[in-house]
């Protein structure tokens, strides 16, 4: 029999996880530039030379009682060699496989529901299935080997786990072994998976200095929708002067960008499950951009409010899938300080935006050159974006090679097909798993709900002060709309030190990443939040009493916008960071819902801003706020605390982590008797 191969540990993609795991690979090579390891026996046909398909390339091989060709779909951990079989040593550690497999396969856009967890837990519970969806006993000493390959047809036993029908585990002599562990219902040597763990297009396999270069694209594209998003807060007085309207109608500037906010992520997340993200983000930054002229050249105030709509409606897709984009290229690992750049530039946007205004109106510019400089930068970003920005959604890289596969072999390939093909693609299956799965999580998730009504707040916040700091700084301290604007850098320097120390807290969460083989609690990732929660209450009080007295020294003021900013950036990136951790597969749903409402409350914001703060006065306004956050800022301990429970009952978190602590639990327990013996016979 040709055993299959098995690469050392260390050698596969650049995953947290492959440290402490074997990675294993036995699969076809369609494509020159693949090399073949010594080890194996079972050599790997080009398309050129195989005129066969691979259906019956695989029926031949097992009749001839050697392995079917296979794919690799991700890390397998934790794999012994017993003959020529690979096996997994334990359900837990096939469960911690599958996990890995889902996500390099689907990022947080995972196409699959999930499957009830079982009311009883346990590790898995392991049953016999036949191909008809039939249980029976427990698990037999003598197993027989999995004949759904390449259509072959006849009795095929497989183990999997009872609570997910998408595990299916090959058995073997020696007993359940690995198999082909797909995420796919359908398993069999046609669904198309990488060459290996070091195949090139694999995004978690490209180097780290091109991750950083997209990165960093992506981070440019959302400093400067976010940038649009405040720039215009400036230009209130001017358009209402130009079009003689009402001061409510010229806060509708702001929000009807914020509005746009909300009703983007429901067509642009999907999609770019759909087509890939990369021509989502074509299509968005070219729209983005052109509807700026509307808004430069605007003859009446509806002309100016639909455009700004448009802009924020189509603008807001790099807020929405950039961070998917972080997720597809990084690791857990590397995601942290990524994360972190990224997050930075969502709030440094709207900081520079009032910043930048304010000195174009201030030097008596038209106030139109506002909204010309903003079609330049996002000019500017679009032209570097249609080039250089690569496909990194791994459905849609791996459905263009089955295509150019079926290209190169038309008869030999013609079977072959990816995981993105073999899905529901009618508008009511794309509908139920996209639009809706955001709002069935927001009402069945506590942590889900929770998490987005603080970062609401929070939010709706940092767009309050657009409306707030002309009334403190220009109103009580005498301010020009330049110097007011220059306020603003207090925000930036404190999120940009949010930044730092949330960088300084993701060093402790690698460290954890060994212990819990790739899958450390996600409350760890609430430490920055346990310190930006209460800063931003603190900040708030400052603000609005040192703000509401002229005797009181404008700089003194000033100082509190660098505990403001340092809360909200640590909260956001800590909360966040906490959504993608607990929800994993399915934490791009829990993105839209969050993106959904806050980008609502944050258009809600400005429209009464000025009036809470002119009718309650500067400190009674920010008392309000403050005690608002006051009433959240327990939230992060108590997550951190009760979180793992909250996570046990969830239908959409994983949870693997409470399954490992088990197990370590079980681990220093045995070494704890051990130790106990060993004392006794001493």
């Amino acid at each position: 029999m040709a055993s299959t191969t098995e690469y050392p540990s260390g050698q596969g993609p650049s995953s947290a996880r492959s440290s402490r795991s074997s990675l294993t690979f036995a699969g076809p090579s369609h494509s020159q530039n693949s090399t073949q390891t010594p080890s194996s026996s079972h050599p790997r046909p080009h398309p050129s030379s195989t005129p066969t398909s691979l259906a019956s390339d695989s029926r031949s091989d097992l009749q001839q009682g050697n392995p079917p060709h296979r794919w690799f779909y991700g890390p397998a951990r934790s794999v012994s060699r017993s003959g020529s079989s690979i096996q997994l040593q334990t359900p837990l550690e096939r469960e911690i496989s599958r996990t890995e497999q889902r996500i390099q396969m689907y990022g947080g856009d995972c196409i699959h529901d999930p499957a009830p967890k079982p009311k009883t837990p346990s590790l898995l519970s392991w049953r016999r299935r036949s191909d008809g969806g039939g249980s029976g006993s427990a698990c037999a000493a003598a197993p027989r080997r999995l004949s759904r390959v390449g259509g072959v047809s006849g009795p095929s036993p497989v183990v999997s786990d009872g609570s997910d029908p998408d595990l299916r585990i090959e058995e073997t002599e020696e007993g359940p072994g690995l198999g082909l562990v797909s995420p796919s219902e359908t398993l069999d040597s046609n669904l198309v998976g990488w060459d290996g763990p070091d195949d090139p297009a694999n995004p978690q396999n490209w180097s780290v200095k091109y991750k950083w270069f997209i990165t960093i694209l992506c981070s440019i594209m959302t400093l400067n929708v976010t940038f649009a998003s405040s720039a215009p807060s400036v230009t209130t007085s001017e358009i209402r002067a130009r079009f003689g309207t009402s001061k409510e109608v010229s806060y509708l500037v702001t929000a009807m960008f914020l509005i746009g906010f909300v009703i983007g992520p429901l067509p642009w997340g999907p999609g770019s499950e759909i087509v890939g993200r990369r021509p989502i983000f074509v299509i968005t930054m070219f729209a983005y951009t052109v509807f700026h002229l509307g808004q430069t050249l605007a003859p009446n105030i509806q002309t100016l409010l639909v455009t700004r709509f448009l802009c924020g409606f189509f603008g807001v897709a790099p807020v929405t899938n950039c961070g998917g984009v972080i997720a597809d290229i990084w690791s857990a690992e590397g995601r942290g300080p990524a994360t972190s750049l990224w997050t930075a530039c969502v709030f440094l946007g709207p900081v520079l935006g009032p910043i930048i205004a304010g000195f174009i109106i201030q030097d008596g510019i038209s106030w139109r050159w506002v909204f010309w400089i903003m079609m330049f930068f996002a000019a500017g970003c679009t032209l570097i974006t249609i080039p250089l920005l690569p496909e990194t959604y791994v459905p849609i890289i791996l459905l263009k090679k089955v295509k150019r596969l079926r290209k190169e072999d038309p008869v030999g390939n013609k079977n072959l097909y990816a995981e993105h093909e073999n899905q529901d693609w009618s508008f009511r299956g794309v509908i139920n798993r996209t639009l809706f799965r955001p709002f069935i999580m927001l009402a069945m998730e506590p942590i889900l709900v929770l998490v987005t009504i603080y970062l609401s707040i929070v939010y709706g916040l940092l767009y309050a002060l657009f409306q707030a700091f002309p009334i403190i700084f220009t109103v009580r301290h005498g301010f020009t709309i330049s110097q007011t604007g220059l306020v603003f850098v207090g925000v930036g320097i404190g999120t940009t030190l949010g930044s730092f120390v949330n960088y300084l807290t993701t060093l402790k969460y690698n460290k954890l990443i060994p212990k819990w083989r790739g899958f450390p609690p996600a409350e760890e990732r609430l430490l920055g939040a346990m310190i930006g929660a209460p800063a931003l209450v603190v900040g708030t009080f400052w603000m609005g009493w040192t703000g509401n007295y002229s005797y009181v020294p404008w700089y003194v003021s000033a100082l509190s916008t660098i505990v403001v900013g340092f809360g909200i950036s640590l909260i956001f990136m800590g909360f966040l960071s906490y959504l993608v951790d607990t929800y994993l597969m399915y934490s791009a749903s829990a993105f839209s819902a969050n993106t959904i409402c806050r980008s609502a409350v944050a258009a809600a914001f400005p429209l009464f801003t000025v009036q809470m703060f002119t009718n309650m006065g500067i400190g009674w306004a920010c008392t309000l706020i403050g005690l608002v956050a006051a009433v959240f800022m327990p939230s992060p301990f108590l997550f951190y605390k009760y979180g793992a429970r909250i996570r046990e009952k969830s239908r959409f978190a994983p949870c693997i982590d409470l399954k490992i602590k088990k197990e370590l639990e079980e681990e220093e327990r045995k070494e704890k008797e051990r130790a106990g013996i060993q004392e006794v016979k001493v």
